[in-house]
């Protein structure tokens, strides 16, 4: 199971990905987040708030079938932090296979303390 730090994170990196790819909506956000991250409404809203106070997007009401929808938008500050996301994951990624293989060979009979 994901730490629910960690696993905030990613879910900031991914909407902020989305969004990369253009503006959007909450509902279409949460439908082009991978599946395995769980997103909900009660999960997206705050977190588009915390976004839109940090600077990352912006936000723009517009009618669509007679109902006012909110639309996001990337900024230059939200790109700059998946570009830091991404720059993270590659330490992430590189102590996760250390992990990895350290815990394999310690399994194999292989470590320092066999």
């Amino acid at each position: 199971m994901v730490d629910a730090q960690m696993k905030r994170g990613f879910l900031e990196a991914c909407v902020l990905a989305v969004l990369n790819r253009g503006e959007s909506y909450g509902y279409q956000i949460i439908k082009d987040v991978p599946p395995s991250l769980g997103l909900t409404e009660s999960t997206l809203y705050p977190l588009l708030k915390r976004l839109e106070g940090a600077g990352c997007i912006t936000v723009r009401s517009a009618e669509h079938n007679g109902r006012l929808r909110k639309y996001y938008r990337i900024t230059k500050q939200g790109r700059a932090r998946v570009a830091a996301f991404i720059e993270e994951w590659d330490e992430v990624e590189a102590l996760y296979r250390f992990v990895s293989e350290a815990t394999s060979c310690a399994s194999r009979g292989e470590g320092a303390l066999s």
